[in-house]
């Protein structure tokens, strides 16, 4: 009885496969070879290729460290792009491709300037040997090599030069009289941590060597000293402290609402440096393997996004830009924010270990940027080593010559109708602006462009009319968009009582809104409606405090609360409110109201109050100057500890504006109420 046959034919396909297989494996062995791995990581590597030699490829460990071969040898240990610190370029790439932003652009080219100076530094080398002859031909060698040197003829006097100048590497000879090169390595250390040391020496032994190394010398050279090797080490060691020095400074994050620009600037500082850019969004990121990798034990293990987004850059200094940072969550998975505390401190992020490759990687080199919509969000100790720059948004004119010059230009080209003469009108973008967008960004208006210039190619292909021009103007937009989607408040045409205009802040910029208040009879209860929140109530019940204490000030009766019922009132009710800097504005609508005096339409105010009349600074400044000038507020009253936020605002801002910076409630009432 026959259970099989034996075939005749496996035997050449198994040498194939083996054949394959030993191409294969002699292809990732030299590529290892060529990727220029560092010393510990080239051990880790042998081991594991050792280890892949002797697994059959049609097992599935052969699979896992043939792709854990392959991302260390892919990984850019030693290739990196070269600075260009070049300020006038970086502005002209930031002007072309940004509009405004004035703050923005000038901490960016400061940031800048602090590179370009850190680069160009010289690096200071001392040098140490009791032989004259050994000293000075050293330090001639380092001098040639672009160094400023100085040298010392023994430990003694060295130690001297280390406590009155910083270096930045000492080269010393281990044997010399008075202090030999361990004591001046020990002595160097307590006072500079982290000064490099080579110690140099005729009398190299293997304990001596192990010796220095533990005591903190960065490296061990033999006499004669090999000059390549020497230039190699000192290159080595200065390029690593030349790569804290200049990603030491601050992690810069860009805050503010979206569609400011935050990923097109940080996009144009890499263009500006000539470095790579890389994008990593963390909205939702929750789990920390997702930043810091598998361990290769799981199934399916795979890098973080870190070292996978360095890897496809090919770079090891890109400026990474870590977007949406406020969004990042916490879960049972592990905090993926402490991960962040590592990648972003100098100090630690240059042996970042990631769990898949379970090696030590230098990040050294690479420029973080982070975005944030909200920076309160971010975890305490993360924000604490973030430097906030604020994209407040911008105004009508800039978003009016964005549009001129970005946005509809773009448009036409995506609609197919730029070889057409269509001129869009000022005032046609205006209306867009106005009453279609309410953001402080560009992306809704950049919709609403887009919308425009669909309708117009839609009227072309219809009515076959391809040639003459096209004006865009308002009666236009006005029928292809049809009526406006928001209504903004405006100021009323005469005064009235109880109502008084506040300026406020939202995400999408500042707005116009107008407090009210009703007293009628009833039971001592302050009524608060409009969706506020508990800052806000709680600022209602201080003016209410702050207008019964100084009844006899403003001239109404005392006991008016005593039968009766006050009801503060703030519109968009399906809108929730918060903060404090509405008090001051509900304080003089309840005086407005007692004392019969309509406010004037033309005055808006903002601040914070409290018990005693004091007003306090707010945030916001230019958001609510911009909401001011848009609905031709004349006057706008600004708590006195904001002279230095209106000091900082754009000339054409406040242009046509009578500002009036007050700390005294009866100044405000003055200006803001008519006459009784």
């Amino acid at each position: 009885m026959v259970f099989f046959r034996k075939e005749e034919t496996p035997a050449p396909a198994t040498a194939n496969k083996a054949t394959a297989g030993e191409d294969d494996f002699a292809e990732l062995q030299q590529t290892l070879e060529r990727a220029s791995l560092p010393v510990a990581v080239a051990k880790i590597a042998a081991t594991e290729l050792e280890r892949l030699k002797k697994t059959d490829p049609s097992q599935p460990e052969y699979a896992i460290s043939h792709n854990y071969l392959t991302f260390l040898a892919d990984l850019p240990w030693s290739k990196s792009t070269d600075d260009t610190l070049d300020l006038k370029r970086a502005q002209a790439v930031l002007d072309a491709e940004h509009f405004g932003l004035g703050p923005v652009k000038e901490r960016v080219l400061e940031f800048l300037a602090v590179q370009n100076l850190r680069s160009q530094r010289k690096f200071e080398l001392l040098v140490v040997d009791d032989e004259r002859i050994a000293r000075n031909n050293l330090a001639y060698l380092l001098a040639k090599e672009g160094y400023h040197v100085e040298a010392a003829a023994n430990g003694l006097e060295a130690l001297e030069l280390l406590r009155k100048r910083r270096f930045d590497l000492v080269l010393t000879d281990l044997k010399m009289d008075k202090m030999d090169g361990n004591q001046l390595l020990e002595a160097a250390k307590q006072i500079s941590a982290d000064i490099e040391v080579i110690m140099i020496t005729g009398y190299a032994t293997v304990g001596s060597a192990v010796e220095t190394l533990r005591k903190g010398a960065a490296h061990y050279l033999p006499k004669p000293v090999d000059v390549t090797e020497l230039r190699s080490v000192v290159r080595q060691l200065l390029g690593r402290k030349q790569q804290l020095k200049m990603n030491r400074g601050p992690v810069l994050c860009f805050t503010g609402p979206p569609g400011t620009g935050k990923t097109s600037i940080g996009r144009g500082i890499a263009e500006a440096l000539g470095r790579r850019f890389v994008r990593i969004s963390l909205a939702g990121v929750r789990d920390e393997a997702e930043l810091r990798g598998h361990r290769r034990t799981y199934v399916g293990a795979m890098p973080g996004r870190i070292l996978s987004e360095i890897r496809r850059a090919g770079v090891n200094n890109p400026v990474l830009m870590l977007d949406e940072i406020d969004k990042i969550g916490q879960e049972f998975q592990g905090d993926a924010a402490s991960v962040l505390l590592e990648v972003l401190d100098p100090e630690q992020n240059s042996r970042f270990v990631d769990h898949y490759l379970d090696a030590p990687f230098d990040l050294s080199a690479a420029i973080f940027i982070a975005t944030a919509n909200v920076i309160e969000r971010i975890p305490g100790p993360l924000r604490d080593r973030l430097e906030r720059i604020d994209f407040t948004g911008y105004t009508e004119l800039d978003k009016l010559a964005i549009a001129k010059s970005f946005l509809v230009p773009r448009q036409l080209t995506a609609a197919g109708l730029s070889p057409l003469n269509i001129d869009f009108q000022d005032a046609a973008l205006l209306k867009v602006i106005r009453e279609h967008t309410r953001e402080a960004g560009l992306r809704g208006l950049e919709r609403e462009i887009a919308a425009v210039c669909r309708k117009l190619a839609r009227l072309c292909v219809m009515d076959q009319e391809q040639g003459g021009r096209m004006v865009v103007d308002d009666p236009m937009v006005a029928s292809l968009l049809g009526p406006g989607k928001f209504v903004h408040e405006t100021k009323s045409p005469q005064g009235r009582i109880g109502v008084v205009a506040g300026l406020v802040w939202t995400e999408a910029g500042g707005e116009l809104m107008f407090v009210e208040a009703a007293i009628m009879a009833g039971t001592q209860q302050l009524i608060l409606t409009g969706s506020m929140g508990q800052v806000l109530q709680e600022s209602a019940q201080t003016a209410l405090s702050f207008v019964r204490g100084q009844a006899a000030t403003f001239g109404f009766p005392a006991d008016f609360f005593a039968r009766s019922d006050i009801h503060i009132h703030l519109p968009a009710g399906a809108i929730s409110k918060d903060g404090p800097s509405a008090g001051l504005t509900m304080a003089v609508a309840l005086i407005s109201l007692l004392t019969q005096r309509p406010a004037r339409p033309d005055v808006a105010m903002t601040g914070e109050l409290t018990l005693s009349g004091r007003i306090l600074p707010i945030a916001g400044v230019r958001e609510k100057i911009m909401a001011a000038q848009r609905e031709q507020i004349h006057t706008v009253i600004l708590p006195k500890a904001n002279a230095a936020d209106l000091q900082r605002l754009e000339p054409e801002l406040v242009q046509g504006l009578e500002v009036i910076l007050a700390d005294d409630v009866g100044v405000v009432v003055e200006k803001a109420l008519g006459k009784k």
